[in-house]
């Protein structure tokens, strides 16, 4: 009900100012053409415009015209443009997505904890530290023979461990030499919002976030 709200505000403003600026653009002509007329009304007989200079003038006041109607096109597929994706970022509402970060996820059915990394090329060791709020270590996830691109781990922490607030530190390394292996997290979508025509999430831990930082969707 309130995306259709949305979408009628946004319907109506977008006309608005549709109007506006076409009524501002013909305003705009009708002076022009007074000035041409007053101007050749009151020329010098003895040099005259010709027609190659009023041919001229009204090549520039068609080309800023059509420029104006140009113009409030775009506009008007802005609009719909930021219709359609907060239509199809309603549907993203209660659900997980997968984006850059360091924060653990709780399973609520084992207890574990999960999250994500992408590797840039193959690793032989990767080594997941399990940091809680106050930097220690709680624990360490060990994998080995990873290719490159997106894994995920987990870790079942022991019984009566504080799993709020917890992160994770990845160092991946092939043999010798170390690998770039970014952190990724899980999140729940709570709401949608439009930040100048820009798709924004409102993450359940992670706050807002541009939708294009989204690289998954459960």
């Amino acid at each position: 009900m309130s995306t259709n709200a949305i979408s009628g505000t946004t319907g109506a403003s977008n006309a608005a100012g549709t109007q506006s600026a076409t009524a501002a653009a013909n305003e705009a002509s009708d002076r022009f053409l007074k000035l041409l007329v007053t101007q050749m009304q009151n020329q010098d007989p003895l040099n005259p415009m010709d027609n190659a200079q009023v041919t001229s003038q009204m090549a520039q006041i068609s080309a800023v015209t059509g420029i104006d109607k140009l113009n409030n096109t775009v506009a008007g597929l802005g609009g719909s443009l930021a219709q359609m994706q907060m239509l199809q970022g309603a549907s993203l509402v209660g659900r997980g997505v997968l984006l850059e970060g360091n924060k653990l996820a709780v399973n609520a059915e084992t207890g574990a904890v999960g999250g994500g990394y992408e590797l840039a090329s193959a690793a032989t060791k990767v080594q997941i530290d399990i940091v809680n709020s106050s930097g220690a270590v709680l624990g360490t996830v060990t994998q080995a023979g990873k290719p490159s691109g997106r894994q995920s781990f987990e870790w079942v922490p022991p019984e009566g461990t504080d799993t709020s607030n917890l992160t994770f530190k990845v160092t991946a390394m092939n043999n010798n030499t170390a690998v770039s292996a970014t952190p990724l997290m899980t999140d729940l979508v709570n709401a949608i919002n439009t930040t100048d025509g820009t798709l924004t999430l409102e993450l359940l831990n992670g706050g807002n976030t541009a939708y294009s930082k989204v690289k998954a969707i459960a």
